[in-house]
């Protein structure tokens, strides 16, 4: 298994940006699916964005497509999400999670990710 450390979080009022990174420790392949999933207090986890191996597809839940992007850098076995635009609902502990084997019909599923970080925190006022 991967080992991930999310970091980048914080606080920051609304309409600006932050840029969250996951290091990946362990395995030194990159084939596998990375994705970020945030919670908010009270509420279940939900998916985020996540990017596949190889070709480097991305997906994104509707509430942040446009606003969020996700990308990696394999060299540096970092997976990263841009967050532009936020809004205080964005407010939540965001975590990074990793899969090696999983189908596109559970991408955007938790229960198919394996490995998982700690979380940052990351809050915006209004």
């Amino acid at each position: 298994q991967v080992q991930l450390v999310e970091s980048g979080g914080g606080l920051v009022q609304a309409g600006g940006s932050l840029r969250l990174s996951c290091a990946a420790s362990g395995r030194t392949d990159s084939d596998y699916v990375a994705g970020w999933f945030r919670q908010a207090p009270g509420q279940e986890r939900e998916f985020v964005a996540c990017i596949t191996s190889g070709p480097g597809i991305t997906y994104y839940a509707d509430t942040v497509k446009g606003r969020f992007t996700i990308s990696r850098d394999n060299a540096k076995s970092t997976v990263y999400l841009q967050m532009n635009s936020l809004k205080p609902e964005d407010t939540a502990v965001y975590y990074c999670a990793a899969a090696y084997f999983i189908s596109r019909a559970d991408i955007r599923q938790g229960s198919a990710y394996k490995s998982w970080g700690q979380g940052t925190q990351v809050t915006v006022v209004s």
